[in-house]
This record gives C-alpha cells, sequence and structure tokens, in this order.
C-alpha cells in the first residue's frame, strides 16, 4: 500500500471493487458507539455499571454498619446511584471526546471496504486494515461499530450517513457478515 498526499492507491493487490463511503467524524459518532459498546458487550457493561454498582453497595454496608435509618438510607442510595451513574455517562462522553480528537484531524475520510478489509483515507492519513483485526461488530441505527480483536484493542466507527445510497449499507452489512461477528 502506498500513501502519497492522502490518496492510497494499490499497488500490485487484487483487490476487488468494494463499497464506498464518504464521511466526516463526529463526536456523537463515537458517543453511540460507546454507547452501543457499553450495553452489548460484557466488558462495556462491566465498565459501565461495575462503578456504580460497587458505589451503591458500598454506601447500603456502610449505612447498616453506621446504623442509618431506613429513609434516609434509601434517599442516601438514590442519590448515590443518580450521581455515581451520571459520573459514567460523563466519563464515556470524555472518552469519545478523547477518541473523536485522534481522528478529527482526518478531516474527510474515504472508506473502501471489501472481502479482504478496509482501507481508509483521510486528508492527512491513510491506512488498511484486514478483517482478521477485527473479532466481531455491532450495528446501530446510524453506525457500523468494528470490535478490535487479539491484536486491536479499539473500535473503528463507520457511519452510515457515508454510504452513497441503501444499497452501500446493505452491501456493507453483507461483507461485514461474512468476515466477523455480529453482536
Amino acid at each position: 500500500m502506498e500513501t502519497r498526499g492522502g490518496d492510497t492507491f494499490a499497488v500490485g493487490t487484487d483487490r476487488v471493487a468494494g463499497v464506498e463511503f464518504f464521511y466526516r467524524p463526529t463526536v456523537g459518532d463515537f458517543e453511540e458507539a460507546l454507547r452501543a459498546w457499553a450495553l452489548r458487550t460484557g466488558a462495556g457493561r462491566f465498565q459501565a455499571f461495575a462503578v456504580p454498582v460497587a458505589s451503591v453497595g458500598a454506601l447500603a454496608v456502610f449505612g447498616v454498619v453506621v446504623g442509618l435509618s431506613a429513609p434516609v438510607l434509601i434517599v442516601a442510595l438514590l442519590v448515590c446511584a443518580a450521581v455515581v451513574s451520571w459520573g459514567a455517562l460523563r466519563a464515556l462522553r470524555t472518552q469519545a471526546r478523547r477518541m473523536f480528537s485522534i481522528v478529527e484531524p482526518y478531516g474527510q475520510c474515504r472508506m473502501v471496504a471489501d472481502e479482504r478489509g478496509a482501507v481508509s483515507t483521510g486528508e492527512r492519513v491513510s491506512f488498511t486494515v484486514e478483517w482478521a483485526v477485527h473479532r466481531e461488530y455491532l450495528e446501530t441505527a446510524r453506525l457500523f461499530v468494528l470490535l478490535g480483536g487479539e491484536r486491536s484493542a479499539g473500535i473503528a466507527v463507520l457511519p452510515k450517513r457515508g454510504a452513497q445510497g441503501p444499497e452501500d449499507v446493505e452491501r456493507l452489512r453483507a461483507i461485514l457478515g461474512r468476515n466477523l461477528r455480529q453482536l
């Protein structure tokens, strides 16, 4: 793969024509991807709910040991659950902003996917990823979210708005379905 000035050229490869998406990533894309990850994967659910559950549990034990009355303990638990859950949501939003800050310099992106993998080209960078790098994917109303496997710990976000038409979304869904496990 050769990269020059934001353009990607396949050199000596047998890549077949794939599906093509054009999009500019947004913070909202990453927020939606992280919310979906948090709700649909075991690791995501653990990360999203471990701190709130542990905090409420610790407060309940503390309240019982100290001898708080039932109404006071219930109100304290509700306030604790609300505050810690809000904090967990803010943490996801902060993580989304950090992820977006990494890809924001890429600018307008062009992604071409075929049976071997995906080539993504931005205004300042390009890269090729084979499907073996990802283990699974999930789909939301607006995104395809590719989840990393043993060789990749991150996620990749592909907004459906980048498709040239509904048939491109269907073609990408079929390519992903043949190459990755859907959650």
